[in-house]
């Protein structure tokens, strides 16, 4: 396993960090289940293979991932660094503590490592952080007592923004979304380097669908490389100012795979880097021509989530990753991060092409979307 500085923590990170939201589950009694002792036997794989950091959260897998980990850590917690959340519900640094004090308890430890302010947008820490009696005042105090390490956040907000909480001083570490199809935070994670900051990357391979079979990215290096996933996980590996990537491995493949690919020499060439960017832009300029994602079309008046469908659509015609994009199109409408309806409900109103800057003939597309990936793979 390959090791990096993380940041000025003084802590020198696995390259892989194992991402504890995607758990092995079991069928009992014709319900589906999270299988505990599968799940710390891939965990304990993991560190075997040289894995020092893991990740959970209080939600991840219907809020039993802390307690899975805690187990798992048992004869290992000095080896290895925990990550965890807390969700920044309000401005409250004592209800800050109680939630810590939760996962503490979950997880059966006298401390956390790395803990996460979850998710947080700028909006957030100007306003239920960084305010008199708040969520950083619970977060120092943690420190002050030992039940906590460093303080960190994950990142869900506009990359214009990203900078900006780097730049208050004080976080230590930054867990963001980054990887060949999103770029948007490649800038900020140069300043978090340079600010000392420790930089974790999440959805290396896009949440599964760069890992999916795909002859398009795998084409970017031809020759060279095997899987959609090696590409995808060596390109995020090859940025120096990536201290880890993070992967919710639910399986021993991937798990020995991944395990693989972190300590081998990973890193691609200057002129491979370029390639790929290159070969991916052209691709977005692809995109583009079907669906530039303005969002001017909505919202559609029978709640056709049109981007997304569209999206789904360019994972298949650009990327040709057309059983993940039909497995996508067939969950739309049934959780919160795939709101709306699927394409197949349109009723050919028009008002979306009313509003499309781009004059794109929408229903026409949204017919081919349904007509896809609304068949089974």
């Amino acid at each position: 396993m390959n090791y990096r500085d993380f940041g000025n923590t003084g802590v020198k990170i696995s390259t892989l960090g194992f991402g504890a939201m995607r758990l092995p589950q079991k069928n009992i009694g014709g319900k589906e289940v999270f299988d505990e002792e599968e799940s710390i036997r891939i965990i304990h794989r993991a560190f075997d293979l040289g894995v020092n950091y893991i990740d959970t959260a209080p939600y991840y897998c219907d809020g039993e991932s802390e307690t899975i980990v805690g187990k798992a850590l048992k004869g290992w917690r000095d080896k290895v660094y925990l990550s965890t959340k807390n969700p920044i519900e309000d401005a409250s640094g004592d209800h800050f503590l109680e939630r810590l004090e939760k996962s503490l308890k979950k997880l059966g430890v006298d401390y956390i490592d790395f803990y996460h302010m979850w998710g947080i947008d700028l909006k957030c820490f100007n306003e239920k952080i960084n305010v008199k009696d708040g969520a950083l005042s619970g977060a120092l105090k943690a420190k002050e007592q030992g039940l906590i390490k460093h303080i960190s956040f994950s990142f869900h907000d506009k990359a214009e923004n990203l900078p900006k909480l780097i730049d208050t001083g004080v976080f230590e570490t930054v867990l963001c979304q980054y990887n060949l199809m999103d770029r948007s935070n490649e800038e900020a994670m140069a300043r978090a380097k340079e600010k000392g900051l420790g930089v974790i990357v999440m959805g290396p391979v896009g949440g599964g669908r760069l890992g999916a079979p795909s002859e398009t990215i795998r084409s970017l290096l031809p020759g060279k490389i095997k899987t959609s996933a090696e590409i995808a996980l060596r390109f995020v590996l090859s940025n120096p100012n990536v201290s880890c990537a993070l992967s919710g491995m639910g399986t021993m493949e991937m798990v020995e795979e991944n395990c693989r690919l972190a300590s081998m020499d990973s890193e691609l060439s200057a002129s491979e880097i370029e390639n790929v960017k290159a070969a991916m832009s052209e691709n977005r300029k692809l995109e583009d021509l079907y669906c530039t994602g303005c969002n001017y079309c909505m919202p559609c008046p029978h709640e056709v989530n049109i981007p997304l469908n569209f999206q789904l659509m360019n994972y298949h015609r650009v990327y040709g990753i057309t059983d993940y994009a039909r497995d996508q199109y067939s969950q739309i409408g049934m959780f919160d991060w795939v709101k709306g309806k699927k394409a197949e409900e349109c009723t050919e109103c028009g008002i979306c092409e009313d509003k499309c800057p781009q004059k794109l003939e929408i229903r026409k597309q949204l017919k081919e979307t349904a007509s896809i990936l609304g068949k089974k793979a």
